[in-house]
């Protein structure tokens, strides 16, 4: 029997499909080594693994995420030992390099293929972190950047291939690793975000939204700045009053994902609403959602506003594509990897409140006129994302690299 093994802390992460496909497969063991311990997929053998201590307050600050990772690593290899210790040999591991999980896979398996999935690589210049002008980065924070990426550096050069799910992303690597990258999007299923005109959704006070009605939405997996949701909160002021029959829905829970907690404040929503005044009554904060409520939101949208720093971009855009949803997008390059102005979408200054509110007064006042943009936002999803399509690819990808 060939065995799979595939590591990521939140299970399934970007694995959900193959993982499911592979768990389904006669002659092929399927292991994922996970830190949850509460989502189970058919056929596929979960290990659950825990830190043996947390990272040390006293490192060095510059340190304290590469301490983090050996944690999470020598975690990950406890379990590999394990299944070594069984008579397990892997055929391939496939594993997320963000949190240091996939550092030590070869040390427990010289001889396994290790497909690596890197999100991500940080740069002072061009991207994340230099992207707001008001808030340049400190060159102690640029210090702290390029030692953190020494956990990436280390998951690259183990790695028998990389994954990576948008051109953008592989442009912030280092060049010297573009032979092993592969550019394959996870995959978007189109059979279940689809325009759907019959679709309502109910508010929780018991309102009854359909897409006859005038709805904005906002979705994000936190509200917070590298999703713009500042830009989007300023925004609602100017669009409320032009359009006054629009119901707003955000959803979004108000933690922090990326970035820091604003100064005085617990959550950039409480900022927030302090800072701009809007008629509360149509704006819902629906909090994080249910996945066929979240389906909901998106098909039954008249526009849906999303923005992003230059970074990796959210599944919930492409969702939002597929879902035949009229966007206006900001104008940043994960963004323009997949929308055109005009095109399929309506790109916005990330910066400018005026500008986003103006392009959804826009959308809003003549919806017909927008047809052929929803058309094609759909269209562009179903083109060049489709789960099917990305899958066959992710499973070329992934027999190239077994050994026969």
């Amino acid at each position: 029997m060939r065995t799979i093994v595939f590591v990521h802390q939140n299970m399934p992460g970007q694995f959900k499909f193959l993982a499911r496909w592979f768990g389904g497969q006669n002659g092929w063991r399927t292991v994922f080594i996970t830190k949850r311990n509460d989502r189970e997929l058919p056929g596929v053998r979960r290990l659950i693994y825990t830190l043996h201590r947390e990272p040390s307050r006293a490192i060095h600050p510059y340190l304290g995420s590469a301490e983090s990772a050996v944690l999470y690593g020598q975690a990950v290899a406890r379990k590999l030992i394990a299944l070594r210790d069984q008579g397990i040999t892997p055929d391939l591991i496939v594993g997320h390099s963000g949190w240091g999980e996939t550092l030590y896979c070869k040390d427990v398996f010289p001889n396994t293929p290790l497909l690596t999935y890197s999100e991500f690589f940080y740069r002072a210049k061009g991207g994340d972190m230099d992207f707001d002008p008001n808030a340049p980065p400190s060159l102690d924070a640029q210090m702290r950047a390029r030692t953190r990426n020494s956990v990436f550096l280390i998951s690259l050069e183990a790695a028998d291939a990389v994954w990576c799910a948008s051109e953008w992303q592989r442009s912030v690597h280092p060049r010297e690793y573009d032979p092993l990258i592969k550019v394959i999007h996870e995959g978007i299923d189109t059979t279940l975000f689809k325009p759907d005109p019959e679709i309502t959704f109910t508010l929780p006070n018991g309102r009854v939204l359909t897409c006859q009605d005038e709805v904005v939405t906002y979705v994000a997996r936190n509200l917070e700045p590298y999703r713009g949701f500042p830009t989007f909160m300023r925004a609602l002021p100017r669009l409320l009053e032009r359009r006054p029959e629009a119901t707003v829905l955000v959803v979004g829970a108000e933690g922090i994902s990326y970035g820091a907690k604003p100064e005085g404040y617990d959550t950039w929503r409480a900022c927030m609403e302090a800072e701009v005044d809007f008629d509360r009554s149509r704006v819902h904060f629906l909090g994080g959602l249910m996945y066929g409520d979240y389906r909901r939101v998106l098909q039954i949208s008249s526009a849906h506003i999303y923005l992003t720093y230059p970074f990796v971009l959210s599944w919930s855009m492409l969702e939002a594509m597929s879902a035949g949803c009229l966007i206006v997008a900001s104008r940043t390059a994960p963004v323009q990897e997949v929308m055109e102005d005009g095109v399929n979408g309506l790109l916005v200054d990330f910066f400018s409140p005026d500008e986003v509110a103006d392009r959804v007064v826009a959308a809003l006042a003549d919806p017909d006129a927008f047809a052929s943009v929803r058309a094609a936002a759909r269209k562009t999803i179903q083109d060049r994302y489709d789960l099917r399509l990305c899958f066959d690819k992710q499973l070329d990808m992934i027999r190239r690299l077994i050994r026969p």
